[in-house]
């Protein structure tokens, strides 16, 4: 798999991307499934990881901080990333937005300390904070950047006039938008937001790009239809289902986020980089799904 690069500032990663976003605290048990995990990834030519500190609620940062002690790997052989914003209230009930300056500087200091790193290629913020002061987030941003403790800063479920303001306190580049895009939601498409990525000269990263199983296993009459189109169109490049769809994904120039514990279902995210689409079915499939 070759790698790519995120935007004209960087940094240079996989053209798939594995994130942790589905996995549980299981004990030590968890970190040996990462460490299989990342080193299966890292023979398929998967090098880039995707964090964040409520994965978990946090402790999937610190398993992998421990498989990243382990050596098995060299830290400047991965590319890793990590977000913050997402806040849960002490009872548990409340879920909230929070990008203020100290909780970014807390969350990155946190985020460090259980990765076992020194530096994060890339900060996000998970989403936007309706509340937040964007001059206060921006210069926030730019701090830890400056001070080393990431390389690049991007953004998560942003819309494209909260990707804009975010921008314009900003010296330092937003290097991408990490949206939901797959084949049951192509939302992102329509609503300007991949148009806005691109014009950014960023590439976006999509997350859930099977639709939570969906796409494979939905029984809603638009999954079914979708399926048996992605089927027809697969056999013209002897792919299954799930490649094609994820093809389907990194022909529109995005980087689909894969979140599958199954080694068959990474195996097959990984694969869909050598398929390579025509415009023609390409359109074939949307026309299936798109407005």
């Amino acid at each position: 798999m070759k790698k790519v690069s995120l935007s004209d500032s960087g940094p240079k990663v996989s053209e798939a991307i594995y994130g942790f976003w589905r996995w549980t605290d299981e004990g030590a048990q968890t970190t040996s499934q990462i460490e299989k995990t990342v080193n299966l990834c890292l023979e398929l030519g998967i090098n880039t990881f995707d964090h964040a500190d409520v994965y978990g609620d946090t402790a999937i940062e610190e398993h992998f901080g421990k498989v990243v002690q382990n050596k098995s790997f060299k830290r400047e052989d991965i590319v890793l990333f990590s977000k913050c914003g997402i806040r849960t209230s002490s009872n548990k009930y409340l879920t909230y937005y929070d990008t203020s300056r100290d909780h970014i500087v807390n969350s990155i200091n946190g985020s460090l300390k259980r990765l076992k790193t020194d530096y994060l290629d890339i900060f996000l913020l998970h989403q936007s904070d309706f509340l937040s002061d964007p001059e206060e987030t921006a210069t926030a941003l730019a701090e830890i950047v400056k001070s080393g403790k990431t390389k690049h800063i991007g953004v998560a479920n942003f819309t494209v006039f909260q990707h804009q303001l975010l921008a314009s306190y900003l010296r330092i580049p937003i290097v991408t938008n990490h949206i939901e895009l797959n084949l049951m939601n192509t939302t992102a498409i329509e609503d300007g937001r991949i148009d806005f990525i691109k014009q950014s000269f960023s590439k976006p990263l999509a997350w859930a790009p099977l639709a939570g199983g969906k796409i494979l296993n939905g029984t809603e009459e638009k999954a079914v239809r979708l399926r048996a189109k992605l089927e027809e169109v697969g056999k013209k490049y002897d792919a299954n289902i799930e490649q094609t769809a994820v093809a389907w994904l990194m022909k529109l120039g995005t980087l689909p986020i894969i979140g599958s514990l199954s080694e068959t279902r990474i195996r097959n995210g990984a694969s869909a980089s050598d398929i390579k689409l025509s415009h023609e079915d390409w359109y074939e499939i949307y026309q299936v799904v798109g407005k």
